[in-house]
């Protein structure tokens, strides 16, 4: 599926220069939601467009940064369209009916049971893990997670791993100008695998120095220091 998503990919690469950062946008909304759709086929051409000065400006730096922000932008519209689908649909609705938008009820019952163990933090967390990556929104909807809090752990997550994805391209743009796009993003895909340790060690050490940051908070205020940030609310089902 990747493959045939990123031979189509070149087909609007053509239209980078004026259109680049919308068409960006458009398929990380896309990427996000619920719809089945790699950010790789992304984010790594933008990157690579980028560094090769094909987008807006012909300046890799103002490209490379635009890039990330239409990304991240475009990470975080989809994740709304989820928080919101659970909120009004609830729960009920959202396991009866998911599965007329690719969502399981096995995979329903998967992203709500990270959501629960690990509270806010994990709509952080999850977006740098593949497979639950755009469903963590989900249960943070069912959970009525303060929409602000949600948004920045959104946003911080999400534009981590456009910035990770958009330096990906950049390198392979680097490396060798003459590159179809789709051994771009196998190339790209298989340079992430090689290096997943890494983006999950970075995760941890920011998980770890939110938790002192936020314990220290609590502690100078008076307050107990919860067990873990933002616990989600109960269902109201």
């Amino acid at each position: 599926m990747t493959e045939i998503i990123a031979a189509h990919i070149a087909d609007f690469a053509q239209y980078a220069h004026l259109w680049g950062f919308f068409i960006i946008f458009i398929f990380m909304t896309i990427e996000s939601s619920f719809i089945p759709f790699p950010s790789e086929v992304v984010m790594i051409p933008a990157g690579f467009l980028a560094f090769r000065g094909e987008l807006l400006t012909g300046n890799v730096w103002i490209d490379g940064a635009l890039a990330v922000v239409s990304g991240t932008l475009g990470s975080l519209a989809g994740a709304y369209i989820n928080y919101f689908l659970a909120l009004y649909l609830g729960r009920s609705a959202l396991y009866r009916y998911g599965k007329y938008f690719f969502l399981s009820p096995q995979t329903i019952r998967r992203a709500e049971e990270v959501f629960l163990e690990y509270g806010a933090l994990a709509t952080f967390i999850c977006r740098l893990l593949p497979a639950i990556r755009q469903l963590i929104s989900l249960p943070a909807g069912l959970a009525k997670m303060e929409f602000a809090k949600f948004s920045f752990y959104t946003g911080l997550g999400a534009g981590i791993w456009v910035i990770i994805l958009t330096a990906v391209g950049a390198w392979l743009g680097a490396l060798s100008g003459d590159m179809s796009y789709v051994e771009l993003v196998e190339r790209g895909k298989e340079l992430l695998e090689r290096n997943y340790i890494w983006i999950f060690l970075g995760a941890a050490v920011l998980v770890a120095v939110y938790l002192v940051v936020h314990r220290r908070i609590m502690k100078l205020s008076g307050a107990a220091p919860a067990a873990g940030p933002d616990e989600p609310e109960p269902h109201a089902e």
